[in-house]
């Protein structure tokens, strides 16, 4: 018999969202969810685990970690942090209320394994069941990157790709479907990255995808891309920026996701020292996300 899943969670505000997120991955090692209570404001990030051990383990450095982010004048809403049995079809039919069919510019339809929702005529459809994985396409900076794909892919042509933070896989995917080739995807999460394989499978794309764990900060490949989707925290991609620089090809193009609104400042400035210029942004709720382009290349291309 399997062992139960068990959801570690923090109830905190949108302004301390990422902070809370990137404190639990942290400490725990995987990728987190987050739901949205639109009404309330109140938003629940989670991990999920089969080893319950750890939260008795983790405790202290994660009421360590809150009172820091408190102490920077962020919002939690709760200091308590919560361990509890998750049945799995609890996990299941939570999916199934939260994650709708979704459209991305005309061209992509995702939707999930259970949705009878029927795609127009030319668009792409993505079959998802993201599981423990982030990435369904509803986040606003997963919507952006998908919306840059589907726009590199119209008018910019279509190359290499490389998807780092893959989540559930879902940029791969589109971009495999779209005609990228080749399509390299990472996370530091094996779950997430079983997950992913496993979508891309569902979706036909399997074996166009080339999947494997790697620490973001660290990459290295002989490739150069057309496009390079970064949808990781913020901390992550001010460590990310040279080979980030150094694996585009010359005119290439960096989608940079995942930053909180007062931090894209820093990560534009990070940006610049590596010769990567912004090309376009787009801010929705308290989210920020940018397609950069190489210095020489970014005069008139928005």
């Amino acid at each position: 018999m399997s062992k139960p899943l068990w959801r570690i969670s923090i109830i905190t505000s949108a302004e301390a969202e990422e902070a809370v997120s990137e404190l639990l991955s942290s400490t725990f090692g995987v990728s987190c969810t987050a739901y949205h209570d639109f009404e309330t404001g109140k938003i629940m990030v989670s991990i999920f685990t089969k080893e319950p051990t750890l939260f008795r383990e983790a405790r202290p450095r994660i009421l360590r970690g809150l009172r820091r982010i408190r102490e920077c004048g962020l919002c939690i809403i709760s200091p308590r942090v919560t361990c509890r049995k998750v049945r799995q079809e609890d996990w299941a039919e939570s999916w199934k209320r939260h994650f709708k069919p979704i459209e991305i510019g005309r061209k992509l339809l995702v939707k999930p394994s259970w949705s009878r929702r029927r795609a127009k005529r030319g668009e792409i459809v993505i079959i998802l069941d993201p599981g423990l994985s982030f990435g369904t396409g509803h986040h606003p900076t997963t919507s952006f990157c998908l919306q840059e794909l589907v726009r590199f892919g119209t008018t910019g042509g279509k190359g290499g790709l490389l998807d780092a933070g893959t989540g559930s896989g879902i940029l791969a995917i589109a971009a495999a479907k779209l005609g990228f080739s080749p399509v390299d995807a990472f996370d530091f999460d094996a779950e997430a990255l079983r997950i992913a394989r496993a979508n891309a499978l569902g979706n036909g794309v399997g074996r166009r995808i080339d999947f494997f764990r790697q620490d973001a900060t660290k990459f290295r490949s002989t490739r150069k891309y057309a496009l390079i989707c970064a949808n990781l925290t913020a901390e992550v991609l001010r460590e990310s920026f040279r080979w980030i620089a150094e694996h585009l090809q010359r005119d290439g193009r960096a989608v940079l996701a995942g930053i909180l609104k007062e931090e894209f400042g820093s990560i534009e400035k990070a940006a610049d020292r590596a010769g990567l210029r912004l090309l376009r942004r787009r801010n929705e709720k308290e989210w920020s996300s940018g397609t950069f382009g190489a210095s020489a290349f970014a005069s008139g291309c928005v």
